[in-house]
C-alpha cells in the first residue's frame, strides 16, 4: 500500500477505515519520532481531493485531522519535556536520526515561537519542532495557542485546497497522483533551501 496514494487506503480499508488510517498517519507524523518520513502535506491535500469525489467526508476529514495533529504535537511536546536532552545523547537508529532534532532546534532558535506554526509546513521539522519546544520548556499555554493556530492552518488549508481543486477540475481523479507528487516536491523545497549552502549564505548575509 502506497501512502502517497490515499485512494488505496480508502479502497483497501473502506470509508471508515480510510478516515481512521489518515487520522492515524496525521497523528504519527505530528507527534511520534518515527513519523518524520510520513507524507503529511501530500496526504492532506490528496485526502481533500478524494473528498471532492465523494470517497471521503470533508467535514470528518478536517475535524479528525485537526484533532490528531494537535494531539500529536502535544505528545511531541511531552516527549521533549520529559526526556529532554537525553534525546540528544541517543544513538542513531533506523527510525531516529539526531540530525533531524538538531535541524528543528536550529529552526526553533531562528524563528522562536513562530516555529510551531511555520514548522507545520516543513517536512521533518514538523515532527521535531514540538519536541524541541518541550525540551526548551516553552510555556505550555503559549505552545498550545500556536499549536492550535498552526494545526488549523495546516489541516484546513491543505485539505480544502485539495477539495476545491478536485471540484473545479473535470475528471479530477485522473490527475490525483501527479498533483499529489507535485505537492510533495513543493513541500520539500523550503527544507532544501534551509539546508543547502545557498540558503545558509543568505542567512549569513542577513546577519
Amino acid at each position: 500500500m502506497n501512502f502517497l496514494e490515499p485512494q488505496q487506503l480508502v479502497q483497501s480499508l473502506g470509508f471508515w477505515g480510510g478516515h481512521l488510517a489518515i487520522w492515524a498517519i496525521t497523528f504519527a507524523e505530528s507527534g511520534l519520532l518515527i513519523g518524520f518520513f510520513l507524507p503529511g502535506d501530500s496526504l492532506l491535500f490528496a485526502s481533500g481531493f478524494l473528498a471532492s469525489q465523494g470517497l471521503l467526508n470533508i467535514v470528518m476529514l478536517i475535524v479528525g485531522c485537526f484533532i490528531c495533529a494537535i494531539l500529536g504535537d502535544n505528545v511531541g511536546y511531552a516527549t521533549g519535556s520529559h526526556f529532554g536532552y537525553r534525546l540528544f545523547n541517543r544513538e542513531d537508529s533506523r527510525f531516529f536520526h539526531k540530525k533531524h532534532l538538531l535541524k528543528a532546534q536550529s529552526f526553533y532558535e531562528t524563528h522562536g515561537r513562530k516555529t510551531i506554526i511555520l514548522a507545520r509546513f516543513l517536512p521533518v521539522v514538523r515532527t521535531f519542532a514540538p519536541i524541541v519546544a518541550g525540551i526548551g520548556k516553552m510555556h505550555y499555554p503559549t505552545f498550545i495557542k500556536y499549536n492550535l493556530l498552526g494545526g488549523l492552518l495546516w489541516t484546513f488549508g491543505l485539505t480544502i485546497l485539495g477539495f476545491l481543486l478536485g471540484k473545479s477540475i473535470p475528471n479530477a481523479d485522473r490527475y490525483i497522483l501527479p498533483i499529489t507528487l507535485a505537492i510533495v516536491v513543493i513541500s520539500v523545497i523550503p527544507s532544501l533551501l534551509h539546508i543547502l549552502p545557498i540558503g545558509k549564505s543568505k542567512d549569513k548575509a542577513k546577519e
